[in-house]
């Protein structure tokens, strides 16, 4: 299959999704309160929301044709999408292109890497495509994991979310962190859908794990922005972060992940705890 004839399915399969999603009366259309065939709206529903003839959405659905951008708009008004979801979608309907040539595996940019090292006492790691950590500091393998004793084809955040037990008990709320990698990840195969480790990665996880296969099917989208996460950490105990991220202007497929605390916060006070522990096993070791 061509990468235009997956996008357009890959198009279909979340139109579907996010119309499941709808009521009509979450829509302002009438509903008769009785049975009805489908969940959520009909593609004639999502078809007159849009002001286009149901035979064009159903053909759209199908992966039969491709939208133009005044549609993609419409729809994207009809089903109530948020920013994240109307870029996902923009992105399927995108020209096709050459199949991508294979990239060089990535390195971390110098300056992030001197950033890095600066940040003592806030943990940080560099992300690249796939969720590839490219690099972290001491501070950021005291709090998750220690990245250097992972292989370097296995340094995936995401793999380890669902393939790490520690990361199950280290996420207060692993399920909505690791259903939200899995949006994020979505984004990715957008941006990338020849990219052959990834579509390995996707393949590896589904077969993994049933909750991945559920979520990758839901189709729900993010990108890597801004959140907070709640940490059961073994040494700091329960640690509230904020984390946010910069994109590297010199490779925007490089992010600087960063968590910090409120200072005068248990939070702040058990991050520098953490610093001065990992910074003496570092000493002793």
């Amino acid at each position: 299959m061509s990468s235009n004839a997956a996008h357009r399915n890959e198009l279909g399969e979340f139109l579907k999704a996010r119309r499941a999603e709808l009521s009509p009366r979450t829509v302002g259309l009438p509903d008769s309160g009785g049975p009805r065939r489908v969940p959520g709206l009909r593609r004639e529903e999502v078809a007159q929301l849009a002001a286009i003839s149901t035979d064009y959405y159903t053909r759209l659905e199908q992966g039969r044709i491709q939208a133009s951008a005044p549609v993609l708009a419409a729809l994207t008004r009809a089903l109530h999408l948020q920013d994240d979801q109307r870029a996902y979608l923009f992105s399927l309907a995108g020209k096709p292109s050459a199949r991508s040539p294979r990239r060089a595996r990535q390195q971390v940019q110098p300056q992030l890497r001197r950033l890095l090292d600066d940040l003592t006492a806030t943990p940080a790691v560099v992300m690249g495509r796939r969720m590839d950590i490219l690099a972290w500091n001491t501070l950021a393998a005291a709090m998750i994991t220690d990245f250097g004793k992972i292989p370097e084809k296995s340094r995936n955040y995401i793999r380890l979310i669902f393939t790490d037990p520690d990361m199950r008990t280290l996420y207060s709320d692993w399920n909505t962190v690791a259903r939200t990698c899995v949006a994020q990840l979505r984004m990715e195969a957008a941006k990338y859908p020849d990219d052959p480790r990834l579509s390995a990665l996707v393949g590896e996880l589904s077969v993994h794990d049933e909750l991945f296969r559920r979520w990758w099917a839901a189709h729900d989208v993010a990108t890597l922005s801004v959140g907070t996460k709640v940490l059961r950490h073994p040494v700091a105990g329960e640690l509230t972060l904020d984390w946010d991220t910069l994109t590297a202007t010199t490779d925007p497929d490089q992010q600087l992940v960063i968590w910090t605390a409120e200072p005068g916060t248990p939070t702040y006070d058990g991050l520098r705890f953490l610093a001065s522990w990992a910074t003496a096993g570092t000493r002793d070791s």
